[in-house]
């Protein structure tokens, strides 16, 4: 979780595997109520207004839970990956800015623990670096994107979000038949009871990309 202008680009919605149970009780419940609340405004708040005003409060939560927590990477994570909503959905001339934001808070937690959230720390920070623009203006950059997202592939080779997202990437590649194998192996991963409403969405937004890369 890919180029033209710098300001022309959206980043599609960023989640990794399910968070693995922390040591520290308290923190997982911190870090699975921002990412229930991603899901929720993502697949199921309706109205764009709406769903910004959801975000911006969640976006308050996520730097309100990395805060306290500090020096562990899947509450730094989950602020970038909020940070990066924001960015897609911020204006022409904020939108670079928050992506940078979201850039530099996932890649904190990553050099904490690049395998952080069963590899959502790689995931993550893949996914901008193919999303944003590469041009002299920004900061994309798709051959550091592919080596990520391969690493993610390595620490969860069955996930959903991993090898929907390496689907995506090669299918902007030009890769059309490498796409969709990675894509029906995204539909092949076992669903995730605990998080339904990211299961259900993530594989509709997958069968999506199937059929554009018939």
């Amino acid at each position: 979780m890919r180029k033209h202008i710098v300001m022309s680009f959206l980043l599609a919605p960023i989640v990794v595997a399910a968070m693995p149970f922390a040591a520290h009780a308290d923190m997982a419940s911190d870090v699975k109520a921002v990412n229930d609340g991603w899901a929720h405004i993502t697949y199921e708040v309706r109205g764009s207004s709406t769903q910004t005003k959801a975000l911006d409060q969640l976006a308050h939560q996520a730097a309100t839970v990395a805060a306290r927590y500090p020096g562990r990477a899947e509450p730094l994570l989950w602020q970038g990956i909020i940070t990066s909503e924001q960015a897609n959905r911020a204006n022409f001339f904020h939108k670079l800015g928050l992506a940078t934001q979201a850039r530099d808070l996932i890649a904190r937690a990553y050099s904490i623990d690049p395998r952080a959230a069963q590899g959502g720390a790689a995931l993550s920070l893949g996914v901008l670096y193919y999303k944003v623009p590469g041009s002299p203006l920004a900061w994309g950059d798709d051959a550091k994107a592919g080596r990520l997202l391969k690493q993610a592939l390595s620490v969860d080779p069955n996930g959903l979000d991993s090898n929907y997202f390496y689907g995506d990437y090669l299918l902007k590649q030009g890769d059309k038949a490498g796409a969709r194998a990675y894509l029906q192996k995204a539909l092949r991963a076992p669903h995730d009871g605990s998080r339904p409403v990211w299961d259900a969405g993530r594989r509709r937004e997958v069968q999506a990309l199937l059929a554009k890369a018939a």
